[in-house]
């Protein structure tokens, strides 16, 4: 309270006394309000209120390629649970969102948002450009956390902390997946510096059945139309002709697409050009395919019925998934961005799962002062192993936990599952993981 100048009176100090007794009053109610209360939400200080803590979520949202509004909101919804429960070890935990456009300019305007907001991580975040917000973090010491797994960079820096396999490991899986049921193979990929490695990629799962090299097949990421490129699939596995000449021929054959959001584009330009009773079969793997696809394109009736996918996680009907799911229903407030089966939603659940495990173990050692460089630090060392329920193998990023993978040596977990669309609903292929290590530890020519 600042006053106002007190006017002269024959008796000042009496008055001048019940003033402040009446502030002092107000001041100790106050004061018990905040002590029975908390401090506000987010807020530092406090009885016994630890700092908050903030961090960075990014992803591309309505763009013309691949979008993954989920991941931020699945962020913002993990804030308001880990909020509710008191935050992660006793602090407020603060997650800032950022657009990143699928440009690599705008990428590398999150990764400074990042270092101004002073985030301890950038935690559950997608982008292609990893050229572009890498080196933002690295100056900063930045630690980069579960990223989605599209770019170089997240298998490579010294300060990302990969979750998954990553595309490698999802090429390589489809690859081996096909394998056992497919003659020839087509895939059919953006014709970006990221598609340019899938190729080699999915070819070496397919070596590992004794398959030829698939054919290669460029398409622009955010088409409109994809007939060309579907024409060019089916010639790659034999198809050609019409009618049942043209069936007969696809025997054996299988097209695999990866194309982000535009796959559905692909599969509906495939759908009308493909022969009529053609043996063709697809494939495809998550995050290019998913459930709600294979609902909005018609379900068991659609064309991806009988579809083989790959993924990096449990199926989504899977109950290691229900705690996030609860989170979900209980916090998400009807957020239709968020979708439990997104790999990009359920990437970021695991990614935040390991940061709270950090900086809980952070707190039983008696740090406090939680920063990027505790964090890192305390990634590095990986004095436990974070364990996420079951959905990845137990996670740590020691040297000795990498594998030995070409060009991809900060991978920790190779481990994929095997799905397909039957009856219109996406299940196990095969149970349990797949390892695909060893297949990405082989030598590979290149694309």
């Amino acid at each position: 309270m600042t006053g106002r100048r007190r006017p002269s009176s024959p008796r000042p100090f009496p008055r001048a006394l019940a003033a402040a007794t009446a502030a002092t009053a107000c001041t100790a109610v106050l004061a018990s309000l905040l002590s029975a209360c908390g401090s506000l939400p987010g807020a530092p200080g406090g009885s016994g209120e630890k700092e908050p803590l903030t961090v960075m979520t990014w992803a591309p949202v309505d763009t013309k390629a691949t979008n993954m509004p989920g991941m931020p909101a699945m962020a913002e919804a993990y804030a308001r649970w880990v909020n509710s429960r008191g935050g992660l070890d006793g602090h407020p935990l603060k997650v800032v969102t950022c657009n990143e456009h699928n440009d690599s300019v705008a990428a590398a305007r999150c990764a400074q948002r990042a270092v101004d907001a002073k985030a301890v991580a950038v935690v559950g975040s997608y982008s292609q450009f990893g050229r572009s917000f890498i080196s933002p973090l690295e100056r900063n010491g930045i630690p980069y956390l579960g990223g989605y797994g599209v770019s170089d960079e997240e298998f490579a820096s010294p300060l990302s902390y990969p979750v998954n396999g990553g595309q490698a490991a999802l090429l390589a899986g489809n690859g081996r997946q096909l394998a056992s049921v497919c003659e020839r193979v087509s895939l059919v990929r953006p014709d970006t510096i990221q598609g340019d490695q899938m190729p080699a990629l999915l070819s070496a799962g397919l070596a590992d059945g004794s398959r030829a090299a698939a054919k290669d097949v460029r398409a622009p990421e955010d088409g409109t139309d994809y007939t060309d490129a579907a024409r060019r699939a089916l010639d790659g596995v034999g198809a050609t002709g019409t009618g049942a000449a043209g069936a007969a021929k696809g025997a054996g054959g299988c097209v695999t697409a990866t194309l982000g959001e535009r796959t559905d584009t692909f599969f509906d330009s495939f759908r009308r050009l493909q022969p009529d009773g053609s043996k063709v079969r697809i494939a495809s793997v998550l995050g290019s395919v998913g459930q709600a696809l294979v609902d909005r394109t018609g379900g068991r009736a659609g064309p991806l019925e009988g579809a083989y996918l790959t993924g990096w996680y449990p199926v989504a009907s899977d109950p290691r998934w229900n705690p996030m799911r609860k989170v979900i229903n209980d916090h998400a407030f009807g957020d239709n961005r968020i979708d439990p089966a997104d790999p990009g939603v359920q990437t970021t659940w695991i990614a935040y799962t390991v940061l709270r495990a950090v900086v809980e173990r952070l707190g039983k050692e008696g740090v406090e002062d939680i920063t990027a460089h505790t964090v890192q630090q305390a990634l590095d060392r990986g004095a436990q192993a974070v364990d996420t329920g079951g959905l990845t193998p137990k996670l740590r990023w020691r040297s000795e936990d990498m594998l030995a993978v070409q060009d991809f040596p900060r991978t920790v977990n190779a481990l994929v599952t095997y799905q397909a669309v039957r009856d219109g609903q996406l299940v196990a292929a095969k149970e349990g993981f797949v390892n695909v290590a060893g297949t990405l530890e082989k030598p590979r020519a290149d694309g």
